[in-house]
């Protein structure tokens, strides 16, 4: 029998559905030396189709369902893998993540990596104590931290108590030649009545949930249409996602009179394919660790109207490579779109502006090398 001498890597994660952390998981992992390094993916909680992005043929996704089992046999079972598969590096994600440290020591686990890659949905503002102190708790169980932010790394510093030294700031990197500008504008994915030249396509993508804030969007759009009724035979609105608020959003849009302009078609795999049919990109989130959306949608030449919220400002500069605005704020945002609207040279110049920001900052290459660098510390 031949015995695999490549070390293992446990990835835990709360599910494996479409999502910017999670697409940064598949993406580290189809991207890192398969001569290197084994993976097993563990869920706390569910996975998805998602689970097809990954190429790699050796990889394991193992499906705990917390919410079904309960928190204490979810730790019995981690305990158990760690047992079983006898991982070199455990690496958890975010809060759900915490579960998996205490059995991974239990279990002799010698080297574990946390990252934080963005807030928590009840805890926007990171002033939760509960949850500071319950991350808190956590330090002696973990070697190194990874934040995807600088915003993130100051949490765990100010609020957790963590060393600098001890933490890795390392930005999500996207994959420049999959999300690249169109020489035309390639619309024959979009709706028949959003496809020809004069159309002018604002769009987002992302998880139709609160934290996300679509409905500041589709109001924003609302007032654009209603503020500029000239353009609005040239106006669309597009927001690409599932998740649980898909009927409410429809509920409002349908009470916004947006039928006509809107497209809202759920779910969607082409997302490079998509954004190369925009002209500008939204991202009203409440909150965000540094979004793989923005990113994806810089390298593909779009201008980006964000909130001013977590990473997103170390992605975006306003007047450079797009706007801000702050959270629900549909005036403002409503202001923004209309300035790229009525201005067809600003939008080619933040957008060329917002390529080259992904070009020099956030290559996929350098997110795969300081990973890499880290896994192979805790392998010394």
């Amino acid at each position: 029998m031949v015995v695999d001498e490549r070390p293992l890597i446990m990835h835990v994660i709360h599910h494996l559905l479409m999502g910017g952390m999670e697409n940064g998981l598949v993406n580290l992992i189809n991207n890192l030396p398969e001569s290197r390094f084994r993976h097993v993916i563990v869920c706390i909680e569910n996975d998805s189709e998602f689970r097809e992005r990954i190429v790699r043929k050796d990889v394991s996704i193992v499906v705990l369902n917390r919410s079904r089992i309960g928190v204490w046999a979810l730790r019995r079972q981690l305990f158990g893998l760690c047992r079983s598969l006898k991982p070199a590096i455990v690496h958890s994600r975010n809060l759900s993540g915490l579960d998996a440290l205490l059995p991974a020591r239990l279990a002799g686990v010698p080297y574990c990596v946390h990252g934080e890659h963005g807030r928590d949905v009840d805890d926007l503002d990171g002033s939760n104590r509960k949850l500071a102190l319950l991350r808190a708790l956590h330090r002696p169980l973990i070697n190194r931290y990874i934040t995807v932010s600088k915003d993130l790394q100051d949490y765990l510093v100010g609020r957790v108590g963590v060393a600098v030294t001890r933490i890795t700031q390392i930005y999500n990197g996207v994959d420049t030649g999959r999300f690249t500008p169109a020489s035309d504008k390639p619309r024959s994915v979009l709706p028949e009545n959003f496809q020809s030249p004069d159309k002018i396509v604002i769009g987002t993508v992302g998880r139709l949930q609160a934290v996300k804030d679509q409905a500041t969007l589709l109001r924003a759009f609302a007032g654009l249409l209603e503020k500029h009724p000239d353009k609005a035979s040239c106006l669309r609105l597009a927001i690409v996602g599932g998740g649980p608020l898909f009927d409410e959003l429809r509920k409002l849009a349908d009470s916004l009179g947006l039928t006509e302009n809107l497209w809202l078609p759920g779910k969607a795999d082409n997302i490079a394919d998509i954004l190369k049919a925009f002209d500008l990109f939204v991202l009203p989130s409440l909150a965000e660790g540094i979004s793989n959306t923005i990113l994806e949608a810089m390298a593909t030449g779009l201008p980006c109207m964000v909130t001013a919220v977590g990473g997103s400002v170390e992605l975006v500069t306003d007047g450079y490579n797009g706007k801000f605005f702050n959270p629900g704020d549909v005036h403002r945002l409503c202001d923004v779109m209309a300035d790229y609207v009525s201005n067809a040279e600003l939008r080619k110049q933040h957008g060329q502006n917002a390529r080259q920001t992904v070009l020099e900052r956030f290559s996929l290459d350098a997110m795969m090398f300081n990973y890499q660098q880290v896994y192979e510390h805790g392998l010394v």
